[in-house]
């Protein structure tokens, strides 16, 4: 499982050091993507190949499922970490997500999310807030 959030810093060739902590769980391999909220998406290879399973079962008569594989598949790009924990983000991801020196890198549980590190501070601050003021259940159960 992928946790906490870390600030590293992309270099002129478009790479980024991977936490330490990740390193282990994507050293056989990852694949980045487009994400949601323009940041890109980190899955180790094995969970993007369960994903891709599952996207599979949407029927192609559904627009939406077409459209969703579509993006985020054209922009897929498989990694394998070099000797330092270093990999390449290609530039049409880099520009997806506005990235530019400073980023951040959050744990999202069975994915690592790579933001341009002041969309994800604004977007954070905002969630903050809502989360904060949450006054019902969100997630059966769990609160």
């Amino acid at each position: 499982m992928f946790l906490g959030s870390y600030e590293p810093k992309m270099d002129d060739k478009g790479r980024l050091i991977l936490p330490a902590k990740f390193r282990d769980q994507l050293a056989g391999g990852l694949v980045i993507t487009r994400g949601q909220d323009r940041c890109l998406y980190v899955f180790p290879a094995a969970e993007f190949e369960r994903m891709y399973q599952e996207l599979r079962r949407a029927p192609l008569s559904s627009r939406q499922g077409r459209d969703y594989v579509r993006v985020m598949l054209s922009g897929a790009s498989d990694e394998i970490p070099d000797k330092q924990g270093r990999i390449v983000i290609p530039p049409q991801l880099r520009t997806y997500a506005d990235l530019g020196k400073q980023l951040a890198v959050i744990g999202a549980g069975s994915r690592v999310e790579i933001w341009n590190g002041q969309a994800w501070n604004q977007y954070l601050a905002e969630q903050e807030e809502a989360f904060a003021q949450t006054g019902e259940e969100v997630i059966p159960g769990m609160f």
